[in-house]
């Protein structure tokens, strides 16, 4: 007898698809026989990239309205006996309704990003703990069955443009401005790195980004992709991190660094891992305000007490060990 088709969703952004990997391996160590899908936007699909947890990975935009009416045919048409909603909006309980599952089951008013979007559930999960990796997985549990399961299994990526042989790796721009370390202090940084270690820093970006990034003084921009990135942080000696998806990248893949954080706050959004040191200046307060200037704790947070933290994880760090290459 066939095992349940399961319908997991989770749009986007990078970040919050990295914190929902383990409870896409809970729910298939729970339920091997299950057929499990997986709904995200186009642009973050090579996060799933032969994920050991997925049968399918179905690409679903939104934006594109007039296609939206086939799209969801096309869903109902899989026969899904279970959909869960990790996202908690609306654009994403939508599709978790609409998919024909019997079954769907997502956050309670209280937890969900939207509260409206509990409505078009079977079953909602109140989570207990503070960081969202954790909920996800209270959700996961509660769907699936008793086995608990923490793994990321990220794909390995792709060279996508030459990197300096040992170097540290920081992406600079998140999603909002307050959640940035102010730019200049990268220059600062860099200067820092090369005094003490011979070691470059190294500036990931997309391409409309890289002019932002090489106005830094003393720095390495590498400009590549979403698999470019992921092989840039394999290959990386440590990293700094921001509330944002390049550090929840490093986070699962355990690489050692700093990540600096002001509005946001870490026992929620952190790092998921031992291997990364979090920086908060105590006058920051949590907001999840979309605003674009920088924040006063990530203003006040300096260049060498980033470089006190990284000092450490050089000095023990040996060299990175050969990484697995994709090809184009």
């Amino acid at each position: 007898m066939a095992g349940p088709r399961i319908l997991l969703v989770r749009l986007g952004a990078m970040g919050d698809i990295l914190h929902t990997l383990p409870a896409a391996a809970t729910v298939r160590a729970n339920l091997p026989d299950a057929r499990i899908a997986w709904l995200v936007e186009p642009r973050w699909q090579p996060l799933l990239e032969g994920h050991p947890a997925l049968d399918e990975c179905i690409p679903f935009d939104r934006r594109q309205w007039r296609q939206l009416p086939s799209r969801i045919a096309a869903l109902r048409a899989r026969g899904f006996d279970l959909a869960i909603d990790f996202q908690g909006l609306l654009k994403s309980a939508l599709p978790a309704r609409l998919c024909g599952a019997a079954r769907v089951m997502g956050y309670s008013r209280e937890a969900a990003r939207e509260r409206w979007a509990a409505l078009f559930y079977t079953r909602v999960c109140q989570p207990r703990s503070a960081h969202i990796v954790d909920r996800h997985l209270e959700l996961a549990l509660m769907a699936a069955g008793p086995q608990r399961v923490v793994r990321f299994d990220v794909p390995p990526g792709r060279e996508e443009a030459p990197l300096p042989e040992r170097f540290v790796l920081a992406s600079p721009l998140a999603g909002w401005g307050a959640k940035q370390w102010p730019l200049e202090r990268y220059g600062e940084l860099a200067g820092l790195l090369a005094a003490q270690f011979a070691t470059p820093l190294v500036l990931n970006g997309a391409p409309a980004q890289a002019e932002a990034l090489r106005a830094i003084p003393g720095v390495t921009v590498h400009v590549s992709g979403l698999p470019g990135l992921i092989d840039a942080t394999r290959r990386a000696a440590a990293v700094i991190g921001l509330d944002s998806g390049p550090l929840h990248l490093a986070a699962a893949l355990r690489k050692p660094g700093v990540a600096l954080f002001g509005p946001t706050d870490p026992a929620r959004n952190g790092p998921y891992c031992e291997t990364i040191t979090v920086l908060r200046d105590a006058t920051s307060r949590t907001s999840y305000r979309r605003t674009s200037g920088t924040e006063s704790g990530m203003a006040a947070t300096g260049a060498a007490r980033v470089m006190e933290i990284l000092s450490g994880v050089l000095r023990q760090a040996p060299a990175a060990p050969p990484v697995p290459r994709a090809t184009a």
